[in-house]
């Protein structure tokens, strides 16, 4: 061949390369679907660059074949398979030689890399050289234009990938946004709390994330009656907060109709059991108190038990009567209720395991040592409550709480 004839060659087959490549380029300013990117990237490389057999592997959590030319339908849709087969390179090789049956249709493996994160792999066989403009040896003639247009076409994919996801958890976020205030809305604000001549009530709320399974919640029955309760449902998030408001929702119609405690949570019980379907479970303290009587009934359903101060014996009490949490069985079998006589002074501070499981930096947990102090101390029950918020801030110091932490302190007046 004359060396002009070989100059003009070389020429023409520089100009194919840099027109193949903006027009890819020019695709992707035009912001096209993943799918037409991998057409106009088979149609180049199988059809101007005479490649017979191709396979392109992405990764997208697992390894997918993306492309798939002249080869059997069912080749590589094994994901472990090609994982184990393809990570093994990190240039591109000749795999002629190979004995995996993933190989058997190509000559060659290009492996497309983000730094040391595998991002695709091509794999080429069956290169015709029917067209002059490719010389003797297409394949090693075109290798260079087959790794740009590789990179800038898997490239272009996963900044798709990318930026879907990214709408995807904006989109989530907002979400999760709405679903807090609306949470927010059943959580009894601090300022919506009684406080009369029977009670004076004092709370705490932090989710640990933007919803919580937590819930707590204080209604009056009638003149001098009241019912209150704390609750935690297993897990956190959207799930956990979800049943938390089907909770709320049927509690609230139970109390109105003033259906007896061991009723109350029997009916509690299949309704968790029916909308968590034996996935999640709730502890659950529940009150009902008589301010003309100065009677507190109460049922603990596995929940941590709430400190009641005794002012005039100083007298700590831990209350424990009730039964397994909400959930845990199908039918519960014994539910115990239990009775206090309430006094002037005295002061109940009920809480979520969020509080005493909450960890400092050193992994201790906060305990109920700080609680159990704080409530010997003689100090209001809405002093307690926010100490103790001062307590938990200095022990954990930078430290997030690893889960939702509530706190409702009451003041017997």
């Amino acid at each position: 061949m004359a060396i002009v004839d070989l100059i003009r060659q070389k020429f023409e087959l520089a100009d194919f390369k840099l027109k193949t490549l903006l027009e890819i380029t020019m695709a992707i300013n035009a912001n096209s679907s993943a799918s037409e990117l991998l057409q106009r990237y088979r149609g180049i490389l199988c059809d101007d660059f005479g490649i017979g057999c191709l396979a392109t592997f992405v990764c997208n959590q697992n390894w997918k074949k993306v492309v798939s030319v002249g080869i059997p339908d069912d080749l590589g849709n094994n994901a472990d398979e090609v994982s184990s087969a393809l990570l093994l390179f990190k240039d591109v090789t000749d795999i002629r030689d190979r004995e995996e049956s993933l190989f058997k249709p190509f000559d060659l493996v290009v492996p497309v890399y983000h730094k040391n994160t595998p991002l695709a792999f091509v794999l080429i066989g069956n290169v015709s050289s029917n067209k002059s403009i490719f010389g003797e040896n297409p394949l090693q003639e075109n290798l260079d234009a087959i790794q740009i247009l590789s990179n800038v076409i898997v490239v272009a994919l996963e900044n798709k990938r990318l930026y879907k996801k990214a709408l995807e958890q904006e989109s989530l976020k907002k979400e999760l946004e709405v679903a807090s205030r609306l949470q927010a809305m059943l959580i009894p604000a601090e300022n919506s709390l009684p406080e009369n001549s029977f009670v004076k009530i004092s709370s705490y709320y932090h989710p640990h994330s933007m919803v919580g399974g937590d819930y707590y919640d204080f209604m009056q029955l009638n003149e001098s009656e009241y019912g209150f309760c704390i609750a935690d449902v297993s897990g956190k998030g959207i799930s956990a907060a979800i049943l938390m408001s089907n909770i709320q929702a049927n509690l609230r119609i139970l109390f109105k109709k003033n259906v007896p405690l061991t009723n109350l949570i029997k009916e509690l019980n299949q309704n968790v059991n029916k909308n968590s379907q034996g996935d999640r479970f709730v502890t659950f303290f529940i009150g009902q108190y008589n301010g003309a009587t100065k009677i507190l009934h109460y049922i603990n359903a596995g929940h941590n038990p709430p400190f009641l101060l005794k002012k005039e014996t100083s007298e700590l009490l831990s209350l424990t009567s009730g039964c397994v949490g909400l959930g845990m069985l199908d039918e519960i079998p014994s539910i115990t209720v239990g009775t206090v006589n309430i006094n002037s002074g005295d002061k109940l501070i009920c809480y979520t395991d969020g509080l005493t499981e909450s960890e400092n930096s050193a992994g201790e947990a906060f305990g109920t040592v700080p609680i159990e102090n704080l409530m010997k101390k003689d100090i209001s029950a809405a002093t307690t409550v926010s100490q103790l918020c001062s307590e938990l801030e200095q022990f954990i110091e930078s430290n997030m709480a690893n889960d939702d932490v509530s706190i409702m302190g009451i003041d017997f007046l």
